[in-house]
């Protein structure tokens, strides 16, 4: 019985904190647009194809015959 005198304040602060936490985040935005950021990979066309044509120059094969990756 007498751990409740210390458990049933510590859950009240607990929740009030939780609860600040949570009003906290709601008014800075963190909940305005979920699925925008997700939704904004897939429309970056321009970006993602000049990426691409600097990764295919990069991953080019040298035309040696020897790529070091035979056994000789």
């Amino acid at each position: 019985m007498d751990s409740l005198y210390l458990l049933i304040p510590l859950s009240v602060i607990l929740i009030g904190v939780i609860m600040v936490i949570f009003l906290w985040a709601v008014k800075s935005g963190q909940f305005d647009d979920l699925e925008g950021p997700a939704h904004s990979i897939l429309f970056e066309e321009e970006e993602a194809d000049s990426n691409e044509k600097e990764d295919a120059d990069f991953n080019e094969k040298p035309n040696d015959e020897d790529d070091g990756l035979t056994i000789k």
